[in-house]
């Protein structure tokens, strides 16, 4: 299969990463059980991290999307190589387009802060290079407490070296007070988990009575969605995006973890729709020059795209999905 599938695509695995993954069985993350449909069959069209394809199913009892097999965690530093996006979204690596999302990122940030008081704890569950903790120190308050989380010795030592407190591990695992913190931000890091539920139970702990979470994951019951399912949906970001997510699975998450759903409603980004073109295009080997038209660096094509999926988030419809979550007071 590995063979077939670089002459289709025309772009060889990278030197070093020719023998496959290790993949492991999993179940619904929400309903526990192994009954599910096939969806979606794609390869690592971004990364080229390895030979394999992968499988993407859908719960026949709640909808939740996920990877089956997956990934062993043993093999994450292989599949989030050192060039992967979230090491280093940076004007230099990124230039207009860093600027962009930039001002678009504060904005929505200062949103969901506007309720916070003036000493406020913020923890950034996934927090990659430490890009929203920067925003939040730049444009927020200065008396808040800012910390992150992430379990890439790359994105910790990325965002360390931004200034920022920033934790190497797991959730689940690195010792923080509990019951102290007002605002967990899990910004494009549900999708990358293993155990949603676990993750947001650890938050619920974390978060002081009353206090919130923001989820932001790809919705999974978008047009661009049900354009590219079978395949090259952006989305699946094979083989990084463990479970993907409807707004219905959204609040079972949330309900799984004893967390009040406050809001549940779908916002404007282009990055999948520009990159499930991308994904066609490499699998179909199209030339390298019409590739790179379409990716995080090309401001025309992500423009174009923001446009009509601004358009799409008026209905509800929007490439991503963004949720506020309550811990009971």
């Amino acid at each position: 299969m590995s063979d077939v599938a670089q002459i289709q695509t025309g772009v060889p695995c990278r030197e070093g990463f020719t023998s496959p993954l290790t993949l492991v069985p999993t179940r619904c993350c929400l309903c526990g059980v192994e009954d599910a449909d096939p969806i979606a069959v794609g390869e690592d069209f971004e990364y080229r991290t390895s030979p394999d394809s992968f499988l993407a199913v859908r719960c026949r009892r709640c909808g939740l999307v996920y990877l089956n097999p997956r990934p062993d965690t043993r093999d994450l530093g292989r599949i989030y190589p050192i060039d992967y996006h979230a090491f280093n979204f940076s004007e230099g690596q990124f230039g207009l387009v860093y600027k962009v999302r930039r001002r678009l990122e504060a904005k929505r940030l200062l949103a969901s802060c506007r309720a916070l008081g003036p000493e406020a704890r913020i923890l950034d569950v996934g927090c990659g290079d430490g890009f929203h903790l920067e925003l939040l120190r730049e444009y927020g308050r200065p008396g808040w407490t800012l910390e992150g989380i992430d379990a890439s010795d790359r994105a910790v030592e990325a965002a360390r070296g931004r200034g920022l407190l920033v934790h190497r591990g797991s959730v689940q695992d690195v010792a923080l007070p509990e019951g102290q913190t007002d605002l967990v931000l899990l910004i494009a890091t549900i999708e990358h988990v293993d155990d949603p539920p676990g993750v947001l139970a650890a938050v619920r702990r974390l978060l002081k009575p009353g206090g919130r979470v923001l989820v932001v994951t790809d919705n999974a019951d978008s047009p661009d969605a049900a354009l590219f399912r079978g395949r090259h949906w952006g989305g699946y970001h094979f083989p990084r995006h463990w479970n993907l997510f409807t707004a219905s699975t959204l609040r079972g998450l949330a309900r799984a973890s004893g967390l009040e759903v406050e809001s549940v409603a779908s916002i404007t980004s282009p990055v999948n729709w520009v990159y499930s073109i991308r994904n066609r295009l490499v699998d179909r080997g199209a030339p390298r020059w019409l590739i790179e038209r379409f990716s995080l660096r090309t401001p025309v094509s992500l423009a174009a795209f923001t446009l009509l999926d601004a358009l799409l988030s008026r209905v509800g419809k929007g490439g991503l999905l963004r949720a506020t979550f309550r811990k009971p007071a």
